[in-house]
């Protein structure tokens, strides 16, 4: 009996922080995805790990209080895991925001087949070639690994401190902001560059209507350099499995 109670508390830490991490884990926690398959996936992955990472704790110890003290804690840690994965995924996003306004496409809308919310319609298409790429390269054994190093290094009942949690939230809410910059920076460039153009051509024709102008090359400026750079965001995919070994608070 003491057996199955330790058996099923340590379960039932290792259930907490999987459903934690993969309730905003992106693919996941996609609505594409029905709810049976998310739980299903959930619940093999924390009997797998419930039956492989060695419990630190002792029943015979530990009173009720505790017990859900314990289970928040996993809950935190588990919710914490997930949202540096899910800042690293915005910057792919994120950089398409800014090309759009800078394309003149800032009202336009969509709707994410994805998550089901209003999403600008260019940053919805690099984020399915992405998740594509990342998809195809393995990256979801990435998450898997994420879980087993977790428990490596924090094993079911104990959790790094808050300010590991918060430095790491932190770190990755940064380097999402850097990257989605990298991605936009020839983008932003080329536009600029084509600002300078259409000043040169204000100057040598002032009855030339530069606004009417401008929309078109923009629009057609902005495809043109997402045609060609889109190839590259596969070199993001190879940097994803580095930026996560170091940003996640292990």
């Amino acid at each position: 009996m003491e057996l199955m109670i330790t058996k099923l508390l340590g379960f039932v830490l290792v259930l907490t922080r999987m459903s934690a991490f993969f309730l905003v884990t992106p693919v996941f926690s996609w609505r594409t995805i029905p709810v049976r398959i998310r739980v299903a996936i959930v619940l093999l992955i924390s009997v797998f790990f419930s039956t492989v990472v060695p419990s630190t704790i002792n029943p015979k110890q530990i009173s009720a209080l505790e017990a859900i003290l314990l289970i928040s804690n996993e809950a935190i840690y588990g919710l914490a895991l997930g949202l540096v994965v899910v800042l690293i995924f915005s910057a792919v996003k994120l950089s398409g925001r800014i090309i759009e306004r800078q394309m003149g496409l800032a009202m336009a809308q969509t709707l994410d087949p994805l998550t089901g919310e209003r999403a600008q319609p260019l940053g919805v298409l690099i984020e399915m070639i992405f998740i594509l790429l990342f998809l195809s390269a393995n990256g979801h054994h990435l998450f898997l690994l994420i879980i087993s190093r977790s428990y490596q290094a924090f094993p079911a009942g104990s959790i790094p401190t808050i300010p590991l949690l918060v430095g790491g939230i932190v770190k990755a809410g940064s380097t999402m902001f850097v990257v989605c910059l990298r991605l936009a920076a020839p983008m932003l460039a080329a536009f600029l560059l084509l600002l300078v153009v259409l000043a040169v051509f204000a100057r040598i024709m002032p009855d030339m209507n530069i606004l009417f102008i401008s929309m078109p090359l923009r629009v057609g400026l902005g495809l043109l350099m997402v045609g060609i750079f889109l190839p590259f965001i596969s070199e993001f995919v190879a940097e994803f499995a580095d930026w996560m070994g170091k940003l996640v608070p292990l």
